[in-house]
């Protein structure tokens, strides 16, 4: 392995002399960079999509391509960084919008102490395995976290395309990675005082680093837990969808820069935004506002990563590489199974929990840059840390589905434990002859209250938890996940239920919701939500009973006040509907 000094090499930019669009643009260098940053990040995507890979997988490429390890243009390296310190931001405040504490209650003690517990001896291995091969201390720590981290994005994907995420191991590994993003925040904090302090006052800046997060904290999180709820509700009110997204938005930002002035990581202001904006009742409306400027920054953050990566130091060490593989994959992997067993959990459950968060997280692309900012890891390090945890996502569907003959071996072999497993929640095997309600949003909700008035028998299928966890507190038999997994809807009991509703507004989901239930059950009643007369006609051919177009009922409910208003009764009103709504549908 070569030294393990940072390599610095002159950075190949970009020129834009003598370019056709100089002319046009001037100096519009940053503009130009933008263009090609965000194109390459798009083709990426598409690669990756198209591959059925994270989408983090095709920014890294991206990067790799236009930064200057690699021939052709290169792009301004420190434009994109700086672009990509705001996609930061918005990655970790939609991080912190997004913290499930019912998870952690639902599964307490095996997500706080076992990943806590993960965290602190996957560390403690790979610092070992770190000095070992040649790193430094401090290299060899940023190691260990990087490798301690696993991405709740990962897992939540792996789980739901295969109808798990409500399963034991399932709820277990969302909560742990809860407790893993917790972590990360306080390793940014002590691993950059680590990497500025001195020796001789180590001491004394480490704890004037955690004195100030803690002061941070206290400063923020009180007011911030009053306040903010209710400044969101109120522009929420106003109904005024430009306001609310540049609100969610100078929040994001405005209490990251605040965690800067206290001399912190606006990576850990950010993260505490968004929790204190997750405790708002329009947490959700936050998260779909800013989620296409999270994504668009993000994006460029993880190809300013790919741009750091050297391919030649990857190639010269594949061994290394495959060291970093092996101690995210299998001693990870298989220290967070032995953690799950030894807190009273079934032997499958332990297994299948120890492979999902087997891979690494975006965090850990986070806590590889910050070190790579800080001097503290060498650019050899850097490309074999980022190279191990990329090959970790991309192994991680595989691992999962390895792991189930694993886990039903060891079922068979491990006598049961004292403690029960939490239940799956998975619906009753007796319950037939019911409704199967996907989606529960604003329609949904309407329709779920007129079959629960009847004591009709219902099972909901909904993928956002705040609503799932409302359900469950009813007792209303919930499954969370996507409707069109075949998966879900057995576990719905498909094959026994009378009639299937989709509430959802999706088209591309419901057609694939009635191709899925069609099949299971040739005999089902199936009606279905449109927003169109040809979507209507297409779905109602490929299987739906009834296709019901939102605005002609609309349209027609309005109608029949008017015709009301008016003084016709409601025989002949009904009649006249009846035929507008026949010529509508072109019948």
């Amino acid at each position: 392995m070569r030294d393990s000094a940072r390599i610095c090499r002159p950075r190949r930019q970009l020129s834009f002399e003598n370019q056709p669009w100089s002319a046009v643009l001037g100096d519009t260098d940053l503009l130009v960079t933008l263009a090609f940053a965000l194109g390459a990040a798009g083709i990426g995507a598409m690669g990756a999509a198209f591959l059925r890979q994270s989408l983090v997988l095709g920014y890294i490429v991206a990067g790799l391509a236009i930064g200057p390890h690699t021939p052709g243009f290169v792009v301004d390296v420190p434009a994109v960084e700086d672009l990509a310190d705001i996609g930061i931001v918005l990655l970790m405040f939609a991080i912190g919008v997004q913290l499930s504490f019912s998870d952690l209650r639902r599964v307490g003690r095996v997500a706080v102490l076992g990943g806590g517990l993960q965290v602190a001896a996957t560390i403690a291995v790979v610092y070992a395995v770190g000095i070992a091969v040649g790193f430094g201390r401090l290299e060899s720590l940023f190691f260990g976290a990087v490798i301690s981290n696993s991405s709740s994005t990962v897992l939540s994907k792996v789980l739901s395309e295969r109808g798990d995420v409500d399963s034991v191991h399932g709820r277990i590994s969302l909560a742990w990675s809860t407790v893993q993003d917790f972590g990360t925040v306080a390793m940014v904090v002590i691993l950059t005082t680590l990497a500025n302090g001195s020796t001789g006052t180590l001491a004394v800046d480490l704890a004037k680093a955690l004195g100030l997060a803690a002061l941070f904290l206290v400063l923020v999180i009180p007011p911030g837990l009053f306040l903010l709820p209710r400044f969101f509700e109120r522009i929420s009110a106003r109904g005024n969808v430009e306001v609310f997204t540049l609100a969610a938005a100078s929040i994001a930002l405005g209490v990251a820069y605040l965690a800067e002035v206290f001399g912190i990581s606006v990576a850990l202001g950010a993260f505490v935004g968004g929790i204190l904006v997750g405790r708002s009742d329009v947490s959700h409306e936050v998260e779909s506002r800013l989620a296409p400027m999270r994504d668009l920054f993000a994006g460029l953050f993880f190809v300013s990563v790919g741009m750091l990566i050297d391919p030649d130091i990857v190639v010269e060490n594949l061994w290394l590489v495959g060291v970093t593989v092996v101690l995210i994959v299998v001693v990870k992997g298989a220290m967070s199974g032995m953690i799950t067993l030894a807190f009273g959990y079934r032997g499958r459950t332990a297994v299948l929990t120890g492979a999902i968060l087997a891979q690494s997280a975006e965090f850990s692309f986070l806590l590889a840059r910050l070190g790579t900012e800080l001097d503290a890891i060498s650019a050899d390090v850097f490309g074999l840390m980022l190279a191990g945890a990329a090959i970790s996502i991309v192994l991680a569907p595989a691992v999962f589905a390895g792991a189930q003959p694993i886990g039903r071996l060891v079922e068979r072999r491990l006598p049961l434990p004292p403690l029960a497993d939490l239940p799956d929640e998975v619906v009753r095997g007796d319950l037939s002859d019911h409704a199967i309600l996907c989606g529960y949003g604003r329609v949904g909700r309407v329709v779920h209250e007129a079959i629960r008035q009847q004591a009709i028998g219902v099972v909901v299928i909904e993928q956002d938890a705040g609503a799932v966890a409302s359900l469950r507190e009813q007792g209303v038999a919930v499954l969370q996940g996507s409707a069109s997994n075949p998966v879900i809807l057995e576990r719905a009991g498909i094959a026994q239920a009378r009639i299937l509703i989709a509430a959802i507004p999706d088209p591309l989901s419901i057609r694939r919701i009635v191709e899925v239930a069609r099949e299971a059950n040739a005999e089902i009643d199936i009606v279905v939500r449109t927003h169109s007369q040809a979507e209507r006609r297409h779905i109602e051919g490929q299987g739906a009973d009834e296709a019901v177009v939102g605005e002609l009922e609309l349209a027609l409910e309005m109608s029949r006040h008017t015709l009301r208003h008016f003084g016709m009764a409601d025989a002949p009103a009904e009649l006249l509907l009846r035929k507008v709504r026949a010529k509508s549908q072109g019948e």
